[in-house]
């Protein structure tokens, strides 16, 4: 009760911050209670000319960091909020006025355990820039390196621990006000972005995603991640090598360098492919403050602290869901959402082609260069509450970062489409995962997997075997079904294979030896497939 009091004094003054910036509209999707929707009406104003999306951020601004960064969660909900508000918020500008360099001095202190002097030899007091999670201050090292040092914010924790409660509050009303919203998933999205931003808030988090992306590329000269300095990094303190160079949108500075934008768009482009398919593990922040071009046209990115991952199923999906709409195939598009399993079997698949036909046809008959594939993905999300697709978090998250990556590359040339250029990088990776070889070989590794779990299989079976002989009588064999049921769950739990119902203690028993026989054969096909791929 006393949550709620507290929650509800919190939105009251939220109204007031929505109703200065005239945007209590964000009331018809969050379903707020009758009561308080008319104090709102109350408090409303109707000064502003700027579109309602824009108007909406600069609310958002005003609230402090928490909100800045669930503006920038829902800039990826284009399903819930629609794609004009969407890009809206995608402007929201993570900038607040820079905390005292004294106070970040003493956090750098306190969390390396020594005096400054010992870690630097200097240290600027006047940050290079400061976000609403933390920011930057340039340093030399007493061995003489140049760094950059990201110091959290003061209090930050607390703060947004605090925030993300009222969040879930909220998230819930919107729930219990429109019941249809479950399939967007709210509760799950302030997670995920609780998730998110405690990242952000552990220095070491970033430090090993830095760490990870360099490692992937230690092998391409063209795209450098810095160094981290870990003996000068900690929970609440990052340490990375200082780069320099020129920001990617600097187009007057990259021509007067004497760069080609179109090869610093190529190196870009093969980045960014390279990490979600062949990594599955993207750098999701890649706005043009975070990219920067060296001397000799060399890409460097910094800020790891949004990160995103896709699994090799959800590659995969990608890549077939993909080249359906490139290729204009919707049937084989709505096949892919069927079997990834994001569409449920009691929708029409042929409905759902049609759906797709309906997003595909205006974008693809587009001018090659106006092709946008995260349009695509957005006008996708939008359309499939009508199916009843579930929301997948990790994709709302490449797709707001393809269409910052988009901006990016039509900045350095508007005439030059990158989904086009990674488009043969896309169709060699699907032939080398979905072709035979790639079939042969995701095959071999499952089996060798079950292959591992033999032993283990083999010593409940003797469990089995040895529990059968303890219960051998004159009348011959007698179990409770029960027990024979317990029994063949073991042996299915120890091969790795669905719970099966066994009606007799004759079934489960020819169900065990039926298992490892199968298990010893999937074994020896495992091997031979692995030897035939070597």
């Amino acid at each position: 009760m006393r949550a709620a009091l507290r929650h509800t004094t919190r939105l009251v003054g939220i109204i007031r911050i929505l109703a200065r910036h005239d945007a209590l509209f964000v009331f018809d999707v969050l379903s707020i209670p009758p009561a308080l929707r008319m104090v709102a009406g109350l408090l409303g104003r109707r000064r502003h000319m700027e579109q309602p999306g824009l108007r909406l951020a600069a609310a958002l601004q005003e609230m402090g960091p928490s909100f800045i960064k669930l503006g920038q969660a829902l800039s990826t909900r284009s399903d819930l909020l629609g794609e004009r508000f969407a890009a809206d918020l995608a402007t929201l500008q993570d900038r607040l006025p820079p905390f005292l360099g004294s106070q970040a001095r003493a956090t750098v202190e306190a969390e390396l355990g020594r005096p400054l002097a010992e870690c630097f030899r200097e240290f600027d007091d006047v940050p290079v820039a400061a976000a609403s999670i933390a920011q930057v201050h340039f340093a030399v090292t007493v061995q003489g390196e140049e760094v950059a040092v990201k110091v959290l914010r003061p209090g930050i924790e607390d703060a947004f621990a605090a925030d993300v409660a009222f969040f879930y509050w909220l998230a819930r009303m919107s729930l219990r006000g429109r019941p249809q919203m479950r399939r967007l998933k709210p509760v799950e999205a302030v997670g995920m972005m609780e998730k998110t931003v405690a990242v952000e808030m552990d220095m070491r988090m970033e430090a090993a995603a830095a760490s990870e992306l360099r490692g992937n590329f230690a092998d391409n000269p063209d795209f450098h991640v810095p160094r981290v300095d870990w003996s000068r990094t900690a929970q609440r303190v990052l340490t990375l090598e200082r780069v320099g160079g020129l920001r990617v949108d600097d187009l007057d500075g990259i021509a007067e360098a004497g760069l080609d934008p179109d090869r610093i768009l190529a190196t870009t482009t093969s980045a960014m492919f390279r990490q979600v398919f062949c990594d599955g593990f993207f750098h999701a922040d890649p706005h043009p403050g975070n990219i920067f071009v060296n001397d000799t046209g060399a890409v460097t990115v910094v800020d790891f602290g949004i990160m995103g991952r896709l699994d090799e199923k959800t590659r995969i999906y990608l890549a077939d869901m993909l080249a359906g709409f490139m290729a204009g195939d919707y049937t084989k598009v709505a096949d892919v959402h069927f079997r990834a399993g994001y569409v449920p079997e009691s929708q029409s698949r042929r409905d759902f082609a049609q759906a797709c036909r309906s997003i595909g046809e205006p974008i693809l008959g587009l001018p090659l260069h106006e092709i946008s594939i995260a349009r695509l993905l957005s006008q996708l999300f939008q359309v499939t509450e009508k199916f009843e697709m579930e929301v997948q978090p990790q994709l709302l998250l490449l797709q707001k970062t393809m269409l910052v990556a988009e901006g990016v590359g039509r900045s350095l040339n508007p005439h030059v489409n990158m989904w086009q250029m990674t488009q043969p990088l896309i169709e060699d990776w699907v032939r080398e995962h979905r072709g035979v070889e790639g079939r042969l070989r995701a095959a071999a590794d499952e089996l060798l997997s079950l292959a591992e779990r033999l032993p283990e299989l083999i010593r409940h079976a003797e469990a089995v075997l040895a529990h059968m002989a303890e219960n051998i009588t004159g009348d011959g064999l007698r179990l409770h079904p029960d027990t024979v049921k317990d029994l063949a769950r073991a042996m299915g739990a120890a091969a790795g294979t669905p719970d099966t119902s066994v009606g007799n203690s004759g079934n489960g028993f020819g169900a065990g030896l039926i298992t490892g026989i199968a298990v010893a054969g999937i074994a020896a096909a495992a091997v031979l497939a692995y030897f035939a791929l070597m």
